[in-house]
């Protein structure tokens, strides 16, 4: 009987667990992505669909562009940059909420010595014989104990681990977007260079035919018209060299932003881009659900949301709350601290709501709803993921087709330009030829250079939605 007695009170402080049992919802996944590879993909081995274990992106994945100068600048945000900090600091508050929330699983105990002194009146109304001076000096000690018996106290604690997990799995979205922010910035900056190397060789190249034509115009071959046809074309260029500078310094100063430095501080040196964008594999669409961050603080936001079910289900059920007190009194200092001068008290209290107007009602209502809307959530994150892979894929497969064929224009308006010139010399046309076969040189070079600025952005948006490299295994156990 007295092991029957032991197991019956472990099983009543233990209790049990009362709400729905948590399940990932289910979204669909298709075998494979829709959209096929770009060609350079599949000539450098990137393209591997059929490798659910493939990890060939890592964590320091921005060292796939083979480039020091933004490997130098990547490894300065994670220590710097505040954006990350703060999200840091919200991982940090929800892990100690944690700590909040299983401290309810033990006894509070508390204790409150008083000393007190009283001097009654003798001219009360009923005066008393004796001593009318008296004290009380009291040492109590209070302990109280709710038992979990419904697992309200186990569920918070879990939706505090849920939480938990998803502001760590936030940090490393703000993480890879930071990096990846850092990423796109730099190679747009690197294609600004490219194109005011462009703009300074064509301004040079205008001013050549400047002076062609001073010179044709002083010897009578050529009128005056020509010449300043020729003069716009310079200053125009020139004007648009100088344009380049206004969106080259907005660039440098977010990058010096990223990395913790005041704009005045930092400078990013002048090189122009000339790199292709990397071989990236792709993998299945099933290991995006474990690779990207987002998709992981949607998912552990369904996952605290239902152990809010449970939590407002247990309000249907009565609370047991055991309560002691002990401690020593006594009217006098010397005989306080005595084994006469004992007191104690024990006793469970049951309490039950009988009616509260359909409230215990309304808050489980109110946690299934929210539950379902982080379901959605999640589900809708899985979606946008699906379309960011599927996006900058077919971005990185059509604009490389077409910087094939941009090439060829430009390589084509070249030798017209060319042809132009001689005929121009050759006073076959008038220099308004010349300007025209100017203007489309320069404008098929600028959309080659922008074509590679947009493979390069890509390039880094496909990595950032395939996860840059992440995966579930690395949240925290707390």
């Amino acid at each position: 009987m007295k092991t029957l007695w032991v197991s019956a009170l472990a099983a009543l402080l233990t209790g049990c667990t009362v709400g729905p049992k948590y399940a990932k919802p289910q979204v669909p996944v298709p075998p494979a992505y829709s959209e096929q590879p770009p060609a350079s993909f599949k000539e450098g081995g990137g393209w591997k669909p059929a490798q659910p274990n493939d990890a060939a992106i890592r964590g320091d994945w921005w060292q796939t562009f083979h480039d020091a100068e933004l490997d130098t600048l990547e490894r300065q945000v994670d220590p710097a940059n505040q954006t990350l900090k703060i999200a840091q600091a919200n991982f940090d508050q929800a892990r100690t909420l944690i700590k909040l929330n299983r401290a309810n699983l033990y006894p509070t105990i508390s204790a409150g010595p008083s000393v007190s002194g009283e001097h009654l009146s003798a001219h009360r109304p009923y005066p008393i014989l004796g001593d009318t001076t008296s004290a009380d000096l009291v040492i109590p000690l209070d302990v109280s104990y709710e038992p979990d018996l419904w697992g309200r106290v186990r569920r918070s604690i879990d939706a505090a681990r849920q939480n938990a997990q998803a502001a760590a799995a936030d940090l490393e979205s703000v993480r890879l977007s930071l990096h990846a922010e850092l990423a796109v910035d730099y190679f747009e900056a690197r294609s600004l260079d490219r194109e005011k190397r462009l703009l300074d060789d064509t301004v040079a190249a205008y001013r050549k035919a400047l002076d062609f034509n001073l010179n044709r115009y002083t010897g009578g071959l050529s009128s005056k018209a020509e010449v300043a046809q020729a003069r716009t074309q310079v200053k125009q260029a020139e004007a648009e060299d100088m344009d380049i500078g206004v969106p080259r310094a907005q660039y440098e100063h977010a990058i010096a932003v990223l990395i913790g430095r005041p704009p005045e501080q930092f400078q990013l040196s002048y090189v122009p881009m000339e790199a292709e964008p990397p071989a990236i594999p792709v993998g299945v669409p099933s290991q995006l659900l474990e690779r990207r961050p987002d998709i992981a603080v949607a998912e552990r936001q369904a996952a605290s949301a239902n152990q809010r079910i449970g939590i407002a289900k247990a309000a249907f059920f009565p609370d047991l709350l055991l309560t002691a007190e002990a401690g020593l009194e006594s009217r006098s200092i010397l005989q306080w601290i005595s084994w006469p001068s004992r007191f104690w008290a024990v006793g469970p209290q049951l309490a039950e709501t009988i009616f509260d107007a359909g409230r215990r009602r309304a808050g489980v209502q109110f946690a299934e709803t929210g539950y379902d809307s982080t379901v959605a959530n999640y589900r809708q994150t899985v979606l946008a993921a699906f379309q960011s892979v599927e996006d900058n894929l077919s971005t990185l497969r059509i604009l490389e087709a077409e910087a094939a064929k941009r090439h060829e224009a430009t390589l084509s308006a070249e030798d017209s330009l060319q042809l132009s010139t001689n005929r121009y010399k050759g006073g076959l046309v008038t220099y308004l030829e010349v300007i025209t076969a100017q203007s489309i040189a320069l404008a098929n070079e600028r959309s080659e250079v922008d074509i590679q600025r947009r493979r390069m952005d890509a390039a880094v948006l496909l990595i950032k939605a395939l996860g840059g490299g992440w995966d579930v295994s690395q949240l925290p156990k707390v």
